[in-house]
């Protein structure tokens, strides 16, 4: 009952409630990336949904096509304040406060068997993998080969994660789960 009409019902009223207390800071950062960026501030991707479904995910644009680091862009990044655009994506019904992650196709659709149960779920914008994988990119740029440590040990138990998600989703798990979130870069 909840995962069908409690949970997008939350959502929509947090994304909502939390587009209009933040759209002052979020309008700041927007001005701010546009300078630094001289284009939009807006990173947009295609992403995989609920079901298979392709939709375009919105991000604050965080890395400078010359790669010079700026301290704004690294600070958003790493306090993960470049997905707070995905609130749009919530309040469109495309995405979930909390869920899978929703990545690039490749992944998630070609998924077989049982691990597609995940696909049931909308992705969201923080998720049990979220908290996990939180120093993910630091990870990955660790290892000689990258992409095959992501294919072959992060993405497997990200699965791994998100079916246990799915098999346990619950209003409290949720709320949980968006606490440590907000406290997860206090802790990093």
């Amino acid at each position: 009952m909840y995962l069908k009409f409690g949970k997008p019902l939350f959502d929509w009223i947090i994304s909502l409630f939390g587009l209009l207390l933040l759209s002052p800071f979020l309008i700041l950062i927007s001005i701010s990336l546009f300078f630094i960026h001289k284009s939009s501030p807006f990173f947009l991707q295609t992403r995989v949904g609920q079901y298979g479904n392709l939709f375009t995910v919105y991000k604050f644009k965080t890395l400078l096509e010359t790669g010079q680091p700026h301290w704004l862009l690294k600070f958003l990044r790493k306090a993960k304040i470049d997905e707070l655009p995905q609130l749009i994506n919530v309040l469109k019904g495309e995405m979930s406060l909390v869920g899978p992650r929703p990545d690039i196709p490749g992944y998630y659709d070609r998924l077989e068997g049982e691990q597609r149960l995940i696909l049931k779920l909308r992705p969201g914008i923080t998720g049990f993998a979220s908290i996990v994988f939180a120093n993910e990119e630091q990870v990955l740029s660790e290892q000689q080969n990258p992409l095959h440590y992501n294919d072959e040990v992060i993405f497997p138990e990200k699965v791994k994660l998100n079916l246990d998600y799915y098999r346990h989703v619950s209003f409290g798990l949720d709320l949980k789960i968006l606490f440590k979130t907000i406290l997860l870069p206090f802790n990093l």
